[in-house]
């Protein structure tokens, strides 16, 4: 199983089991950014008890570390109920995910401020300096995506995101209180031949941090380098377009833009600047011009695509093996990988039931009603054409019912997945009386 696969399985479990709760956080009035406070005041919690264990227990006793796991990993819980609640509860916003993000920065910061207390008080120099590596790890993971997305770059995986880095560290902290228990605060394993024992009780849980430490680090440095690759194709996209507007014929299409461009700044004023022509030509180009057109696709339906990359959704029609429409779910939605040689992938369980997914509602004989799950406003209709007999999907584009063919989404930095920053929706399709292209950009 593919790691995104089992992340996204596992996921699926907790979100199973979490979700009543959720609801129940939802009935009593709590908040999205509550529940982010109460997580940050539990990580303070925590270091509060790795400090308690540097100055009152002593180097065996491990009852402090087993607590403290306990609650990293209540905390934790905390850290992905704020965004159910967002979800479940309608009541995600902009700001709630900046909050969110600052909150959870915060929290890890104290987190390891109290675990490198604890080590260096009772002299795990070793272990405090591998503690501190990992810490850096960890903000360099959520830095580099954060700075990737500013740029227009999607940037998500690696082996050692924030829900693994508490897991991990409650577990080996609450492990290793249970060893003390059984084997003792002062337990040294020696190797005949080898001056200095090879295991100790603190090594339940350091040997985790050093994994985390070298993780976090290799995420973070994978991540990079995903993103250069993507700028470095989004740069060589933009360069053929530029040289495509450079040839002799463009420019003479183009000239009339330039001179229209000219006069706005004269009239409104603006400072004066020296503008190239390819600066000129650069700044008239919108994203969606520069996304490829899906090609050979049967069935294909209409296709949704949105920045920071060219990743493509497809809608196609869903036919069951015996060629007949599938009525309880006539849409098969799924990716384009451009990023990966064109290569078709199945949307995921989050993707599925959060953001891409289709709502399905039969409203007639061949006629369904069509909504995106994490866009419930636009509704759409699948049905026949009089015109040709085959399926087409209708959308209200510019006042008037057209044949849909494109959803452009165009998202900026400053969000996340669950909230994202959306600064319009333009819809594209085909006036079916006139055959002329019609086109609707609508503010979010």
């Amino acid at each position: 199983m593919k790691q995104n696969d089992l992340r996204v399985s596992i996921q699926r479990g907790i979100y199973t089991l979490i979700n009543p709760f959720v609801r129940l956080l939802i009935r009593a009035g709590l908040t999205p950014n509550a529940v982010t406070t109460i997580g940050l005041i539990l990580n303070m919690g925590v270091a509060v008890i790795f400090i308690s264990g540097a100055e009152e227990g002593n180097r065996g006793d491990f009852r402090y570390v087993g607590w403290a796991g306990v609650l990293v990993l209540l905390a934790g819980l905390f850290d992905m109920l704020d965004g159910q609640v967002a979800r479940l509860g309608n009541m995600s916003s902009r700001f709630g995910a900046l909050y969110d993000s600052v909150l959870d920065r915060y929290s890890e910061l104290i987190l390891f401020l109290g675990i490198c207390y604890y080590l260096v008080a009772h002299h795990y120099f070793l272990g405090s300096l591998i503690a501190f590596i990992g810490m850096i790890g960890s903000m360099m993971v959520s830095y580099t995506r954060a700075r990737a997305e500013s740029l227009g770059i999607e940037c998500r995986g690696g082996l050692m995101q924030r829900p693994e880095r508490i897991i991990l560290i409650g577990l080996a902290a609450l492990a290793s209180g249970i060893t003390a228990h059984y084997l003792g605060g002062d337990y040294k394993l020696f190797i005949p031949g080898i001056p200095f024992h090879v295991f100790e009780t603190m090594s339940v849980f350091i040997f985790p941090l050093t994994v985390l430490a070298l993780l976090t680090n290799i995420t973070a440095l994978g991540r990079l380098r995903d993103a250069k690759k993507a700028l470095d194709r989004q740069d060589k996209e933009k360069q053929q377009v530029l040289s495509m507007s450079a040839k002799p014929e463009s420019k003479i299409r183009v000239l009339p833009l330039l001179l229209l461009a000219t006069f706005a700044l004269s009239a409104y004023h603006l400072p004066r600047q020296s503008l190239s022509d390819r600066q000129m030509i650069h700044r008239m180009i919108d994203p969606q011009d520069t996304f490829p057109v899906p090609q050979g696709i049967k069935n294909q339906l209409f296709y949704l695509q949105r920045t920071p990359n060219v990743n493509t959704i497809i809608c196609e029609l869903n036919y069951l093996t015996d060629g007949k429409l599938d009525e309880q779910n006539p849409v098969h939605v799924f990716w384009i990988r451009y990023q990966d040689a064109g290569k078709k992938v199945e949307l995921s369980f989050i993707q599925r039931t959060f953001a891409y997914g289709i709502k399905t509602r039969q409203i007639g004989q061949d006629k369904y009603e069509l909504r995106f799950v994490s866009y419930k406003k636009f509704p759409f209709y699948l049905y026949r054409s009089a015109a040709d007999k085959k399926f087409h999907v209708y959308a209200s584009i510019g006042q008037k019912e057209a044949i849909l063919n494109r959803i452009f989404i165009k998202i900026n930095s400053g969000g996340t997945f669950w909230s994202p920053n959306v600064e319009y929706i333009e819809y594209k399709g085909v006036d079916p009386a006139t055959g002329k292209e019609v086109m609707e950009r609508r503010k979010v």
